[in-house]
């Protein structure tokens, strides 16, 4: 079964990052990158339409923000949710795909394995386990929150997932959980940033303990 995939990238200052992501886009898939510059400060928008990248345009911050607006502008039957800061790799896509389309899952995650010493800091790690755990407390067998995503774009809409910050990974795993989705976690390689970026979220001890903090009010 062939299908219509869109990639979607929320990225903020990712210049130096995306020419190697884009490069790696499963070309031979049809996949089409649609990066959603979320108030960037740098060349992301430029570079993104350089390598070939649909170009969105979001003014209001926040993670959530960004890929509720790929969500919306996305006219493929399923998306890819994936982080453009070079710490997966593009070419692990279709396997994911792959189980969505093939009616194993109804939303199919990424599990972060590290691939390199250094690729998940000690505070990102603690404060992943510490939501995961929660998660799991609620039914949802799950080891990290998904920073990569795979699912039918109308069904993802259904949810009505309405967080438009940090927590939106959250609230969209825990409300599939309550509409009685299948949940595949999958095993993905989890490499250092690419040089010259720096995490919004997990790049220091505090801004990781910010993001737990604003994810667990989506479990209250």
């Amino acid at each position: 079964m062939t299908v219509s995939v869109d990639v979607i990238l929320p990225c903020r200052d990712e210049e130096a990052a995306l020419p190697g992501v884009l490069a790696g886009l499963p070309a031979a898939h049809g996949y089409r990158a649609l990066v959603v510059d979320n108030g960037s400060t740098d060349a992301t928008a430029a570079v993104a339409a350089e390598h070939g990248a649909t170009v969105i345009s979001e003014a209001r911050p926040g993670y959530g923000a960004a890929v509720h607006a790929g969500l919306e502008h996305s006219g493929a039957e399923v998306v890819v949710f994936v982080d453009a800061d070079g710490s997966m790799r593009l070419d692990a896509l279709p396997r994911l795909v792959d189980l969505l389309v093939g009616g194993d899952a109804d939303l199919v995650v990424g599990r972060r394995v590290a691939a390199e010493r250094g690729a998940f800091p000690w505070h990102a790690r603690l404060g992943n386990a510490a939501l995961a755990g929660m998660l799991r407390r609620q039914g949802l067998p799950v080891r990290d929150l998904a920073p990569l995503r795979v699912a039918w774009r109308d069904r993802l809409l259904e949810l009505g997932v309405t967080d438009r910050g940090f927590g939106y990974p959250l609230e969209l795993l825990v409300r599939a959980a309550r509409s009685g989705w299948r949940v595949e976690e999958v095993p993905v390689d989890y490499y250092p940033r690419a040089a010259g970026t720096r995490s919004k979220v997990t790049g220091s001890v505090r801004g990781t303990a910010r993001a737990v903090r604003d994810m667990a009010r989506v479990l209250r």
